[in-house]
């Protein structure tokens, strides 16, 4: 029964909000330990070792923070582990990945008209990608450029630009984006998994055994837990990415992509200066002002294929599939007649810009491609059109499910 499209369906929302609600957590943790190791304070009465306190209230409590550079005198019996939400969130992000972008690989990954490729190659690159970037940025951290955090920053910067650029001359525009946001989130997870936590519990098994933990540990940890800090932001912004087309639907997507992390590096600067020294510097709100501005005139640059241009393309085996299906003469009428208004590469409803989510509905070849979106948005359900556009009647519903239902009972 093609109504297991129904259950993947459903296996991905839950999957979406799990990664969601993983992600919440461990941005929040991540932002409430940044904010609090920049608001401690000295004391002389502080015991021997420890660098500064904190005095915080919430939820009618008083809750009194102190941080050792290295370690405290005595191990404490038990000890809070701030792991399991950056490994969740990865987990269910590559899940999201896979399900998305490599089981609906023909529709969500491949582009055609960028590079020619079969469903596997583009596995292969989607997944090889994340690995390298990760074996990549480790090398820089643990060579000489540690010594230069700024240096060490500023090419980690290039090498995004670069990886915005590649995945733009391969994959889908939303794609490009949603994998530049898992190149940056592997990398983050990754400082977690092989170098903040194996160091924290080196330092804790050298106390256990009495011996003095080297400061070298921690120095490392900070680094990373710095660079994840100010890659957050600009990751959230990819994952969004794929809702809006004038993020991701354009020529200069990449650079859009490429602007963002230089407004996630003057939002952090403002935050943590202010948690430091009580007021931020009001020049980054400007400067982030003017590249929102500079994002937002890139996006109105259109491309893509013309019209003619889709009308002419050669079908791939999966649109020629649904295209010469019994059913598809009908129900292409019918999604031209009721969605093409909206989905179209000049769109004519009222003051859109761009086809809602970058899907275009006007040639066989778009309906063809979209025909599991199309089944689910307005044939299962009642999603699209919206009512306040077209009133959908329950046949034209129906004449949909039954082109799509033809293909997968076959």
């Amino acid at each position: 029964m093609y109504d297991l499209a129904i259950v993947w369906d459903w296996i991905a929302f839950s999957v979406r909000w799990l990664h969601v609600i993983t992600a919440m957590a461990w941005i929040g943790a991540s932002f409430y330990f940044i904010a609090l190791d920049l608001m401690l304070k000295p004391n002389e009465a502080l015991p021997e070792g420890a660098y500064g306190e904190e005095w915080e209230v919430h939820g009618g409590g008083f809750y009194h923070t102190v941080k050792y550079l290295v370690a405290p005198a005595r191990m404490p019996e038990h000890l809070t582990w701030h792991k399991w939400q950056s490994y969740s969130t990865w987990l269910s992000g590559a899940a999201l990945l896979m399900i998305v972008y490599w089981v609906g690989g023909e529709l969500f990954l491949l582009d055609p008209t960028r590079a020619e490729l079969s469903l596997w190659q583009g596995i292969l690159i989607s997944g090889g990608s994340l690995t390298i970037g990760w074996l990549l940025y480790d090398a820089m951290c643990k060579s000489r450029l540690a010594d230069t955090p700024t240096v060490l920053m500023l090419l980690l910067f290039v090498i995004l630009v670069i990886m915005s650029w590649g995945y733009n001359q391969i994959f889908t525009g939303r794609a490009a984006l949603l994998h530049l946001g898992a190149f940056t989130a592997t990398i983050m997870t990754a400082n977690v998994f092989f170098q903040i936590m194996p160091n924290q519990r080196i330092v804790v098994e050298d106390l256990k055994a009495g011996r003095t933990p080297d400061a070298k540990y921690g120095k490392i940890a900070k680094v990373r837990s710095t660079h994840n800090n100010y890659l957050t932001l600009p990751v959230v912004f990819l994952m969004l990415s794929n809702h809006y087309p004038l993020a991701f639907g354009t020529e200069y997507s990449w650079i859009i992509a490429s602007l963002i992390f230089l407004t996630g590096v003057t939002i952090r600067h403002y935050f943590n200066t202010m948690h430091k020294t009580g007021t931020g510097p009001h020049w980054t709100w400007a400067v982030t002002v003017l590249l929102m501005v500079l994002i937002a005139w890139l996006s109105t640059v259109k491309t893509g294929d013309t019209w003619e241009e889709a009308e002419a393309r050669e079908l791939t085996a999966y649109e020629q599939k649904y295209a010469s299906a019994a059913g598809f003469e009908d129900a292409y009428d019918t999604v031209t007649g009721n969605c093409s208004m909206c989905h179209a590469r000049e769109p004519a409803w009222g003051n859109m810009q761009w086809a809602p989510k970058g899907v275009y509905l006007e040639t066989p070849g778009d309906v063809a491609r979209h025909a599991d979106q199309i089944y689910l948005q307005a044939g299962l359900s009642h999603a699209m059109p919206p009512p306040n556009a077209i009133q959908m009647d329950e046949e034209a519903r129906q004449t949909i499910v039954a082109w799509v239902r033809e293909v997968r009972d076959q």
